[in-house]
């Protein structure tokens, strides 16, 4: 996905769900700890959102991280974050209410550390590891998964993920 589509995409939701909550700039920065002036600049497609930001805003707002994403585009052109290259996220499913969860493949790169505040209160992370070797941080400790290995974890504290090889690759299920 182009930097412009995922821009339009993100401004496009952000602007249905202030519409539809009846929300004003001023509400959806208080609700998502984002400023004023970055969510207007968000909303006029004027800058991307970092990953941090999408996940602050999404809590925030108590919808899923998918939904942000353009669900209409080529899952080959997902999202490397313009302002995050070493970083890809392909969304496998996207939130459905009926299961309450998403999947996600993420593709770490250059051993790439990502780190993350607090998801909504609840919101707990489910990794398997696909290809390499991943570190993730939770509760304050840093704990190594290798390929083919699992780690789940509470993901409404900070958390992280840092690419302990070149590459890795892993499924994400986000469970809300």
């Amino acid at each position: 996905m182009s930097e412009n589509k995922f821009a339009q995409a993100v401004a496009t939701h952000l602007k249905a769900i202030r519409k539809q909550r009846n929300l004003s700039l001023d509400d959806v920065a208080s609700l998502t700890g984002i400023s004023q002036g970055t969510l207007r600049q968000i909303e006029h497609e004027e800058i991307s959102p970092t990953i941090s930001e999408l996940w602050q805003i999404a809590s925030g707002l108590k919808t899923s991280f998918s939904a942000f994403l353009d669900q209409n585009s080529d899952p080959e052109e997902s999202p490397t974050f313009p302002n995050d290259p070493n970083m890809k996220i392909v969304p496998i499913f996207t939130f459905s209410k009926a299961v309450n969860f998403e999947i996600h493949e993420i593709t770490l790169t250059n051993h790439h550390c990502q780190m993350s505040k607090p998801h909504a209160h609840g919101v707990i992370e489910s990794i398997i590891v696909i290809k390499g070797e991943l570190e993730i941080l939770s509760d304050g400790h840093w704990q190594s998964v290798n390929e083919g290995g699992t780690f789940r974890f509470f993901a409404d504290q900070p958390h992280g993920y840092r690419a302990l090889s070149r590459m890795v690759v892993f499924q994400d299920i986000v469970s809300y």
